[in-house]
């Protein structure tokens, strides 16, 4: 069996959040993510070139959401197959280049939305919602937007519920360093929590008519 070229190796979020210069840079369930805040449109697009050129010079494709507020950059796990090794090096080379033309890192505003779609035993919702939204199959039980600009969904089945009743609740990723501020908020705001069992990993929490939010962190600090 062949070695692992550098393209192909995968490391962990732990081991991303430790190498040097990537402290502008979270990790959720779509990769390592950073904004920065910009001060107009021109002034966001200003950073497209240079990740560009990072991206050459790493082998790192990355996403990048242009507004006139902020741009994000987000180096994606397509395969659930882990970050690439390059990503640090790219990361920050990105944030040195947003450095010198003054967009400012926003930390906090990194996240990613996952719709979490819990389904009878006996049925397959996947086939309809792929349909309906224009997604493919990401491995066995989820699916994802092909431009990956939509919330990736999973399906999982519910033993024993009600056949035709769909339970589905929202999957929020954040940076480990603000999930306690989220979910403070979100309690603030009227939601009541469901479980913290698995805190810091994430909380389940509900709104005021019982709509289900779990806020996660643990994809920011998984090793």
């Amino acid at each position: 069996m062949s070695e692992p070229t550098s393209s192909d190796a995968r490391i962990t979020p732990a081991e991303f959040h430790r190498a040097e210069g990537v402290s502008d840079w979270r990790v959720t369930a779509t990769g390592p993510q950073a904004v920065f805040a910009a001060a107009s449109l021109t002034h966001a697009a200003s950073l497209v070139a240079s990740i560009v050129e990072a991206s050459r010079h790493f082998d790192v494709d990355p996403d990048i959401d242009v507004r006139p507020e902020a741009i994000v950059v987000r180096v994606p796990d397509r395969d659930f197959g882990g970050i690439p090794l390059a990503a640090p090096a790219f990361a920050a080379a990105v944030s040195r280049a947003a450095g010198e033309r003054g967009l400012r890192a926003q930390p906090a505003r990194v996240q990613s939305i996952g719709i979490y779609v819990a389904q009878h035993s006996e049925v397959d919702a996947r086939p309809f919602f792929q349909a309906a939204l224009g997604y493919d199959p990401l491995q066995d039980t989820d699916a994802v937007d092909p431009l990956r600009c939509g919330p990736q969904l999973a399906f999982n089945p519910i033993a024993g519920d009600v056949p035709r009743r769909g339970r589905t609740h929202l999957d929020v990723f954040v940076p480990a360093d603000q999930a306690q501020a989220r979910v403070a908020a979100a309690l603030a705001a009227g939601g009541r929590m469901v479980d913290d069992s698995q805190a810091p990993a994430w909380w389940s929490l509900a709104s005021p008519d019982n709509h289900g939010v779990d806020i996660a962190s643990w994809t920011d600090t998984a090793d």
